[in-house]
């Protein structure tokens, strides 16, 4: 598996994915991305920011994410617990909008993603990675577990949504 930075030309593969994880998610009765989230918009804004990536199994994107490792101003303030590493903005990379391909679950692109980044914060000189979810998303949750995450509390999003929160370190 090949993890590279996605591009422009990637959009209707990386939008096929995003597809597929809402429909997943609203199996679980959910809301989370129901509401056409991520857009076409933020998936564009995130390849010319250089932050989002694409996992890639002999040719094809299998998954995606985006490494964000200037701060996210949403972990700010965490309720019910508290960060491992602090508060400090620049301690941590935050992994967002994770999404495999359905075809592709269970064929370890979430360990690869979680080592990439890993090693991606390693190389940052960060000493941990943070990731939120739905409370719902018990799929996404025991994933994190699985790789070592630890539950932290509850962050809100901009929306005001609550999220709950995981910090892994590195």
């Amino acid at each position: 598996m090949e993890i590279r930075k996605s591009a422009t030309c990637d959009i209707c593969n990386l939008m096929k994915i995003f597809d597929e994880a809402r429909g997943t998610i609203a199996t679980l009765g959910i809301d989370q991305w129901q509401d056409g989230y991520p857009s076409r918009e933020i998936v564009l804004t995130d390849i010319d920011l250089s932050r989002s990536y694409s996992a890639v199994i002999d040719g094809e994107i299998c998954g995606t994410f985006v490494l964000v490792d200037d701060g996210e101003v949403t972990y700010d303030k965490i309720y019910d617990g508290h960060w491992i590493t602090g508060d400090d903005s620049q301690s941590y990379v935050a992994i967002h909008r994770v999404a495999i391909s359905v075809k592709n679950r269970g064929q370890g692109v979430s360990t690869s993603i979680i080592n990439y980044a890993a090693d991606y914060a390693k190389a940052l000189g960060r000493s941990s990675l943070r990731i939120d979810t739905h409370e719902g998303n018990k799929v996404m949750r025991r994933m994190l577990e699985k790789h070592g995450f630890t539950y932290c509390g509850i962050i809100y999003l901009e929306n005001g949504h609550s999220r709950v929160a995981y910090e892994k370190t590195l």
